[in-house]
């Protein structure tokens, strides 16, 4: 059975590859364990760009209003006294982990705005990552900043890197675009090598009792994958630049899926904090098993075979499956 793919110009033994995530990638011994388990690549936790460019106290000052988190937005900033990773500590930590593993490593970078991505993209580069993927984190709140004016951002951010390093980029977008497809085919014409999709959002909460936001971590589930599913299906073979799912990837029915509908590699996060690193190795063994009973011989055979432009009912990923949903719940529930 092979498992192949190609994602971003690399080639991977496994279409499964572990997403940013602090706990599963800030000790380098788990990259070696991602590995041994069957990791096809392995993408690290993310470095924010405001390490790059605050003093502790000005970082306090952000932490305080706790609004980034990363890849799948598993917490908030640490507190001043628990940070400890650094761009020199992140840059050790990606060439240590490219002496210890033989399939491809790819940093992760974190901002809302220019800043200091250009010349720390660099310096990735030079510390031996196989890619880069800009987690592009931005909520828009200012009442004054156009759609157009937050596409622009990341347009501005993607060629800015673009134009100063070679490894592939990949893009982590929000699903909150107005026109999704276009946004993708721009940052596609832009440079990005590839798109991840979508970013997860932590969503805050509060205390009545103690007058303070708290970081409300809930670990997604399968149903979660629906909306990446759509939007990838939707976008294989209408842009370039490879597709990468993430969100709600728990089991190997959740990879073969989005492989039909087009992405190259999927990303797995909760799945492993529930369960355990060496749970990769019981996602792919469900990947095998129904490939053989299906009589795929390949991943590169599944990718994009139930994809919008081959599938027999195109209109089944748009507007027309909405009344089809709503008349078969009226039936199954007798409210007709």
């Amino acid at each position: 059975m092979d498992l192949t793919t190609h994602y971003l110009g690399l080639t991977l033994r496994s279409p499964i590859v572990p997403s940013a995530a602090q706990p599963l990638t800030e000790e380098i011994e788990n990259v070696k364990r991602l590995e041994d388990a069957g990791a096809g690549a392995i993408i690290l936790h993310s470095i924010f760009a405001e390490q790059l460019r605050l003093e502790q106290y000005e970082l306090h000052h952000h932490t305080t209003y706790g609004t980034d988190s990363f890849a799948e937005a598993l917490t908030y900033f640490p507190e001043p006294e628990t940070f400890k990773v650094g761009p020199e500590t992140y840059l050790e930590h990606i060439r240590k982990a490219k002496e210890m593993v033989d399939i491809p490593i790819i940093a992760s970078l974190n901002g809302s705005s220019l800043g200091d991505w250009v010349d720390f993209s660099k310096q990735i580069q030079a510390a031996g990552a196989d890619a880069l993927e800009l987690n592009i984190y931005n909520i828009p709140t200012d009442p004054h900043v156009t759609g157009a004016q937050v596409e622009q951002n990341y347009l501005d951010i993607v060629e800015a890197v673009r134009a100063d390093v070679t490894i592939p980029l990949t893009v982590k977008l929000s699903p909150f675009f107005s026109s999704m497809a276009n946004m993708a085919a721009r940052l596609d014409k832009a440079g990005a090598n590839g798109l991840v999709l979508f970013n997860r959002f932590m969503q805050a909460d509060i205390s009545p009792e103690e007058l303070e936001v708290w970081p409300h971590l809930v670990l997604s589930s399968s149903q979660e994958m629906l909306l990446p599913m759509r939007w990838i299906a939707l976008l294989y073979g209408r842009i370039d630049a490879d597709l990468a799912a993430t969100t709600g990837i728990q089991k190997g029915l959740d990879v073969v899926k989005m492989l039909m509908v087009g992405a190259c590699v999927t990303h797995v996060c909760s799945a492993l904090l529930r369960h355990g690193i060496e749970h990769l190795r019981q996602i792919e063994r469900e990947v095998i098993n129904w490939m053989e009973e299906h009589e795929y011989e390949s991943v590169e055979q599944m990718i994009g075979s139930m994809s919008q432009i081959n599938v027999a009912d195109p209109s089944a990923f748009e507007r027309a499956q909405y009344q089809k949903v709503i008349q078969s719940f009226q039936r199954d529930h007798m409210l007709v």
